[in-house]
């Protein structure tokens, strides 16, 4: 492809509202263009990245014995309401009325359409296991939509469902898909962790993310330094210490902190340090259950661990009005000892003495307090999030914090959705039996993204070879100059001859703007062709990511650069 024949108008200035890397990259590359808040246009050079993302996860899903099909991006309400969805998803699902004041959805996510499809189609045994997958545009209506296609409102997505017969066969699927997952990013060319995961509103009994580190990562993940466990901070396990509570060396003791209400005010005025503090939370579930929740006072609550032990979908801080009304104290004074509510703590609380804790009174702390001494708690367990340093519940490791970005997210769904759509098929014995279910979705343009996030520098992209709009830029230094010109031509015509995708700089603009604009769309071989090389019969080839030049012999360039578009997608 010519750059004076194609559609490519890079950006100097950065736009005003692209707030990440990646946004504002592929919008001063050309690769993207903004419609309306959260869609985006995709330019012939963002579309061919995105169009590598699904060729690698097309021929993975084949791969792994998944089929593609195509769904509706429009949904009639009545599936939504059968599966309970369209009064539980939220304002992100965009409802619509058509002439005949029907209702409709634009479809985020399809459960409900291929579960319709399967329960009708799908009647005996003998026709399972089943996995069918579709990459197609999917819209939800994010209240904030930003950075990019980052958190979008139209979105690329490829969503797969899996139907089998019992639990065990869409465990064998699961994993199945998982390995898949796997090597759709290592073919991208992406440094990613698989973490377990929280299903959130999708549903099902487990799941794991696919997260592209990188350090705007919008989610923080924990994995271990020295075995594969991985998991997001909302998921991520923290050992139960076991550790016997130490004899207590103070008597429990009330004393005035005027004015003190936070951990760290309390602790710098009774110079103590956080950790020596236990935090009470007062919370209040989504069925209006009031529960007090002991942290040490350097830990952070993790609300979907305490959900999980409650049974309730959702928790929240206890208004100032109810925390005076079960403690008697506003809030920042709340402690365990003599506290008339349910009480639950987290697993360290169980070992601390001479421990501080507020006193249910204003401007008043116990200090000297030991758990089970002064204040009973009726259930202990892992409540907090967790932190670099903590062992790994796996092995005899240690967890380390990293941010990620989700691409991916693979959910076994067990029944949910074929119980509420009634899809059954007939077993060998002629028994109906619900088919159990699991879904597996990638983000095609999320996956662009992250890679531009994970992979760029002050100058612009650096693609991963497999990602690259193009392989390699040839650049003619001064196109009007005759040998330069036929020099380069035949350079590129000959490296598509060999199968390259290679783009062609032949503008006449100024050598500096033309390098910088190989910089900045990450191609990542570049291949100069001036007059001061051809006068020596060599070509100057240079590596985007490493920056290394070298001087080729113009008879090697095309085998060179071969050879190395090779490698780099063998890696």
């Amino acid at each position: 492809m010519r750059y004076s024949q194609y559609l490519l108008s890079t950006l100097k200035e950065t736009p005003a509202d692209a707030e990440v890397v990646s946004h504002q990259l592929m919008m001063r590359a050309g690769m993207i263009r903004k419609v309306a808040a959260g869609i985006y246009s995709y330019l012939p050079l963002g579309l061919r990245s995105i169009r590598k993302v699904e060729q690698i996860v097309r021929e993975e899903m084949n791969r792994a014995g998944a089929i593609e099909l195509l769904m509706p991006m429009v949904v009639p309400a009545e599936l939504w309401q059968e599966s309970g969805r369209w009064e539980q998803y939220g304002k992100e699902l965009l409802r619509i009325k058509d002439r005949k004041d029907s209702a409709f959805c634009l479809g985020p996510t399809h459960e409900e359409v291929i579960t319709d499809i399967v329960r009708r189609e799908v009647r005996s045994y003998r026709q399972l296991p089943l996995n069918l997958y579709q990459i197609q545009s999917k819209f939800r209506d994010e209240i904030r939509p930003r950075f990019g296609l980052m958190r979008g409102r139209e979105f690329i997505m490829k969503d797969a469902y899996s139907f089998d017969v019992d639990e065990a066969g869409a465990d064998v699927v699961y994993e199945k898909m998982y390995q898949a997952y796997r090597r759709i990013f290592e073919r991208c060319g992406l440094r990613f962790r698989a973490v377990e995961a929280d299903t959130g509103n999708i549903g099902g009994s487990s799941s794991h993310e696919f997260m592209v580190l990188a350090d705007s990562g919008e989610d923080a993940i924990v994995s271990c330094d020295s075995c594969e466990y991985a998991a997001n901070v909302e998921k991520a396990e923290v050992c139960d210490p076991q550790a016997e509570a130490p004899t207590p060396t103070q008597t429990l003791q009330k004393v005035a902190t005027p004015a003190r209400r936070t951990i760290e005010e309390v602790a710098e005025f009774l110079k103590a340090r956080p950790e020596q503090l236990i935090k009470t939370l007062i919370v209040q579930t989504d069925a209006e259950e009031t529960v007090a929740v002991l942290l040490r006072g350097d830990r952070e609550l993790n609300d979907i661990k305490l959900c999980r032990l409650l049974g309730c979908n959702a928790v929240e801080l206890a208004s100032e009005e109810l925390v005076k009304q079960v403690t008697g104290a506003p809030t920042g004074f709340a402690g365990p000892v003599g506290l008339k509510a349910r009480v639950l703590a987290d697993f360290e609380v169980r070992s601390m003495v001479d421990a501080i804790t507020g006193a249910n009174e204003l401007d008043a702390h116990y200090t000297g307090v030991a758990c089970g001494r002064d204040f009973a708690v009726e259930a202990f367990a892992d409540l907090r999030e967790a932190v670099a340093g903590d062992p790994c519940p796996r092995c005899s490791g240690k967890l380390e914090i990293w941010r990620g970005i989700e691409v991916g997210h693979v959910f076994k769904l067990g029944t949910k959705y074929s119980t509420a759509l009634d899809a059954s098929f007939l077993d060998a014995q002629g028994q109906e039996q619900v088919l159990f279910m699991g879904c597996y979705g990638i983000g095609i343009g999320r996956t662009v993204a992250a890679a531009i996030e994970q992979n760029h520098d002050a100058n612009g992209i650096i693609f991963p070879m497999p990602l690259a709009p193009f392989q390699v830029i040839v650049t003619m230094v001064n196109p009007n100059d005759e040998p330069v010109n036929q020099a380069a031509v035949a350079l590129y015509e000959e490296l598509l001859e060999l199968g390259i995708e290679v783009l062609l700089d032949d503008r006449d603009e100024r050598p500096g703007s033309k390098f910088k604009d190989a910089d900045l769309l990450g191609i990542p071989l570049r291949v100069t062709v001036g007059a001061r090389g051809l006068k020596e019969s060599s070509l100057e080839l240079q590596e985007r990511r490493s920056g290394q030049r070298e001087m080729i012999p113009v008879a090697e360039v095309g085998a060179v650069v071969v050879e190395r578009v090779r490698q780099a997608l063998s890696a």
